[in-house]
């Protein structure tokens, strides 16, 4: 079974949200935007961990921004065919393996008091009260905090391991062990009496003896000893600790990174679920696993925790590493709606589909950072990308700061990254070259840069009055002209066509990025850079190189970036600019 779906009704910063959610979900979203009060909402109804005094509702619990004085949680499960739930919540469950569940939270507004009421049905509409969460036992949600005790948790579930390990041993390994924990038990007791006897501590026990002496007569008969206390085999073991071995040397493990490791793979070990001993439904949600952990093994982590957990899980993160090992379909991105959270697309989407095969097995961890940004800059290759990040840098965006991401799609083309971040609901400004291009088996040419952009508006974008009017009477002059050199009817319509798709942050260069580049006011410094190539031959040479030309130029001209601050060339970054500004307002 699954946990398909939750709707949050005026909870904490949800307003009225939908999320979708699949076997294996990652929840992604800006600091305080919601994650861990929508894990919260989960465990009201799910963790067992929590006592009906913890599931009370508290002001803070109310939608914030609106007056309200009543919440609900809802969650919606498919494909119920565990026979531990059928059993459990007989009558519950539909005929098509559906069972809701609910949790309603109402406030009185004259006194303050505060109560619930709990629901399960065949479906929202069929919803009937229930005395408690008596489903738990079978149907329950496991949770780890983003604040872990990494010592005391290891203490602990070192000793539930020994104790699982001593319930699993063999007949023989038992003797063995009883064998072998009666000549513990006589070294220790050998040990416990040797040490008393070394000359600094039987010394430092005459100086304290002496010193009560002066202070009392009444326990004269007694003596006070350092006492190793290790002859106790039992306390001796259960006080052993994990260490590393390197070069048959133990280490004590310290670091963070390690100790978070270690305390996931417990908790995993401990919690993994197998076909033959299902006696419970568990649904796993881990907030923020990536701490302390190098960017690899953040990466390795999350494929560790889908694969060990035969549940449902949930994790919430800020690490691309971690987005890199999920679907885009796979990813709950909360963002904030004028005070209100809510899950782009309504959480997992179908949305992607085929075009996400276009990226192989996984991500690459640029577009995976992507998935973190309120604004990407889609740019065509590795020469634009070295170009706008050292011309932000020197127009004073700070991309980092105001979380733009440059996004280069070569390779795999616009469409897919445009679907991707749309159905995230991730602002995008795309650059890309005015392309000629011929048609095939014709001697005629096309706007091949400008159709390209007029696609992305009618695959993405709703279809608007003036734009339509404009593609009515211009789009026929963007193909069919007989040479790579349009005449003026066929520019004037391309012109007036890339201003309009201007208006969607679609930008076309007036060739590409080298002509562009060298038409600027920066011309005297590339032509001073190529001082061995007549003029005519410098955009040849220049795009010849692109990259490798791009990234030399820059290292010595780089300041000279300020010039372009109001040329059509930074037009893309300050619109990137421009919608976070306006994020910003409506945030606030």
């Amino acid at each position: 079974m699954i946990l398909s779906k939750v709707k949050l009704v005026g909870y904490r910063n949800f307003k009225n949200a939908t999320i979708r959610l699949n076997k294996k979900s990652l929840i992604i979203g800006a600091n305080d935007v919601g994650k861990t009060n929508l894990l919260w909402a989960l465990r009201l109804l799910l963790d067992r961990g929590l006592s009906d005094y913890d599931i009370e509702p508290t002001d803070s619990d109310f939608y914030a921004f609106e007056e309200t004085n009543e919440f609900s949680i809802t969650v919606y499960f498919e494909e119920v065919d565990d026979d531990c739930v059928v059993s459990k919540l007989k009558g519950r469950i539909s005929d098509d393996k559906k069972l809701v569940l609910s949790y309603q939270a109402y406030r009185d507004k004259a006194s303050g008091s505060k109560t619930y009421k709990l629901f399960a049905g065949t479906s929202s509409k069929t919803l009937e009260e229930i005395e408690d969460r008596y489903y738990r036992k079978v149907l329950n949600l496991k949770y780890i905090s983003s604040r872990r005790d990494f010592h005391n948790y290891i203490n602990r579930e070192k000793s539930y391991l020994f104790q699982l390990a001593k319930e699993n041993r063999t007949e023989k390994e038992t003797s063995d062990d009883d064998k072998l924990y009666a000549e513990i038990q006589t070294d220790l007791k050998a040990v416990d009496d040797k040490i008393p006897k070394l000359n600094f501590i039987s010394s430092a026990t005459s100086t304290i003896n002496e010193e009560l002496l002066k202070l009392s007569l009444h326990h004269t008969k007694q003596k006070i000893v350092f006492d190793a206390s290790i002859s106790n085999a039992d306390k001796f073991i259960k006080n052993v600790s994990i260490a590393s071995k390197s070069n048959e040397q133990s280490v004590l493990i310290g670091g963070d990174g390690r100790l978070n490791q270690i305390y996931l793979a417990l908790w995993a070990s401990r919690n993994e679920l197998t076909e033959e001993s299902l006696k419970e439904v568990t649904i796993f949600c881990i907030e923020e696993p990536e701490a302390h952990l190098h960017p690899h093994q953040q990466r390795k982590l999350a494929d560790y925790l889908n694969q060990s957990l035969k549940g449902q899980v949930l994790l919430t993160s800020h690490s691309p590493q971690i987005a890199s090992e999920f679907s885009p379909n796979s990813i709950v991105r909360l963002v904030n709606d004028k005070g209100a959270t809510r899950a782009a697309s309504n959480g997992c989407s179908k949305i992607i589909d085929e075009a996400f095969k276009d990226f192989g097995y996984r991500l690459s961890i640029i577009p995976a950072e992507a998935f973190f940004s309120d604004v990407v800059l889609l740019i065509e290759g590795p020469s634009e990308e070295l170009f706008y990040k050292t011309l932000s840098k020197k127009l004073n965006i700070d991309l980092d700061r105001l979380n733009i991401s440059i996004l280069m799609v070569d390779g795999i083309g616009f469409s897919t990254f445009i679907q991707i971040l749309n159905s995230l609901e991730i602002e995008w400004v795309l650059r890309t070259d005015n392309d000629i291009f011929k048609i095939p088996k014709k001697e005629e040419w096309r706007y091949a840069g400008i159709q390209r952009c007029i696609g992305f508006y009618r695959e993405h974008f709703t279809k608007d009055d003036d734009t339509e009017s404009i593609l009515a009477e211009h789009e026929a002059n963007l193909t069919g002209f007989p040479t790579n050199m349009p005449a003026e009817i066929n520019k004037n319509s391309a012109s007036i066509i890339i201003e309009d798709l201007a208006s969607y942050n679609m930008y076309l260069s007036k060739t590409d990025l080298e002509n562009d580049l060298f038409n600027t006011v920066l011309k005297e410094d590339i032509k001073k850079y190529f001082n061995d190539l007549d003029e005519s031959e410098i955009i040849d040479a220049m795009q010849k190189r692109k990259a490798s030309f791009m990234y030399a130029f820059l290292q010595d001209n780089k300041d000279s970036l300020a010039k372009l601050a109001e040329d059509p060339i930074s037009e893309p970054l300050r619109s990137c600019k421009q919608i976070i500004d306006i994020i910003q307002n409506e945030a606030h």
